[in-house]
């Protein structure tokens, strides 16, 4: 383990807290811990649209695909209440937890390979924010842009009626760390894995949402 590595809380697939482990140890042997995310929702142009971070190139699970708004993983001790840490250290939004909606609970497995394997216990969270999206402060090296889709499609591309939707937004050039303007047709292919009983639960939370 590294000095600086992180550590997690783990459990047993009931949710029983069974210790703590380094991040490395966690996702070699597939233990369950906990993570935050957010989707953030605007309401520009009268039409609900859904923010969609761009994974860091560099990151070890899903690099360089568009995912949740927000998403991190708690650190040991760290209750969901100070996961809002992540809406801060990624998008530079100072959020309280009391604002966010809660969607639920989902346990997720990803079996990446025989060496990585994420088993999280998702604390899921729905936040309105109608900001532009160069409002938003990315940290560099967790997220490599920012794209918008509208909630009523990206659903259908979830649900396979439609095979692309279009994404407006920007990504940083890794060379000069500028935002770069982009339309960009994307597929599931291009966004992270989830599975369908994963969404289900989030956009039956949005269909409750008076603002939606």
């Amino acid at each position: 383990m590294k000095k600086s590595e992180e550590m997690f809380d783990v459990f047993d697939a009931k949710m029983k807290w069974l210790g703590v482990a380094p991040r490395s140890e966690v996702h070699a042997k597939g233990l369950w811990h906990q993570t935050f995310q957010c989707w953030i929702v605007s309401l520009e142009e009268n039409e609900p649209k859904l923010l969609l971070q761009l994974r860091h190139p560099d990151k070890d699970l899903f690099p360089d695909l568009l995912d949740i708004s927000c998403a991190g993983h708690l650190a040991a001790g760290e209750t969901v209440e100070e996961g809002t840490r992540e809406l801060k250290e990624e998008l530079g939004l100072s959020v309280s937890f009391e604002s966010l909606i809660p969607c639920g609970v989902f346990a997720e497995e990803d079996l990446i390979s025989d060496k990585l394997i994420d088993r999280e216990f998702c604390h899921i969270f729905i936040y309105h924010c109608d900001q532009p999206l160069k409002s938003y402060v990315l940290q560099a090296d967790e997220v490599s842009g920012l794209f918008s889709v509208p909630v009523s499609e990206f659903k259908e591309l979830v649900y396979g009626e439609r095979s692309e939707v279009k994404a407006i937004g920007y990504r940083t050039d890794a060379k000069s760390g500028a935002n770069v303007d982009m339309s960009w047709n994307i597929t599931l292919a291009d966004v992270v894995p989830h599975p369908r009983a994963y969404y289900e639960l989030l956009f039956q939370k949005m269909a409750g949402l008076a603002w939606l």
